[in-house]
């Protein structure tokens, strides 16, 4: 269940460009947040999420649309997704609003 903020669903946004530097490595990928000064190896599907929300901000469910826009999700699961991002607010990788 997503939260509501006012007047709809939470939506969340990537970093503006430049804030991020993604590397991949493999399949791992490194990303640098500047602002931070930390490097964080994180696995799928945390770049193809981040990759998502530079289109432009979504909501939870505009977000898994977009991903299963894009690939084969086998079990789509919102609240899964929502914890992830749940995740990447908190390490600074993703913002709220």
């Amino acid at each position: 269940m997503e939260a509501e903020a006012g007047d709809g669903p939470v939506r969340f946004r990537a970093p503006p460009a430049g804030v991020l530097r993604i590397v991949p490595l493999d399949e791992l990928t490194a990303i640098y947040h500047r602002a931070s000064g930390q490097t964080h190896l994180v696995a799928p599907p945390v770049p193809e999420i981040l990759a998502a929300l530079a289109q432009a901000p979504a909501s939870l469910e505009e977000l898994l649309a977009r991903l299963g826009a894009c690939y084969d999700l086998a079990d789509p699961d919102a609240e899964a997704l929502g914890a992830r991002v749940a995740e990447l607010v908190g390490l600074g990788l993703v913002q709220r609003g």
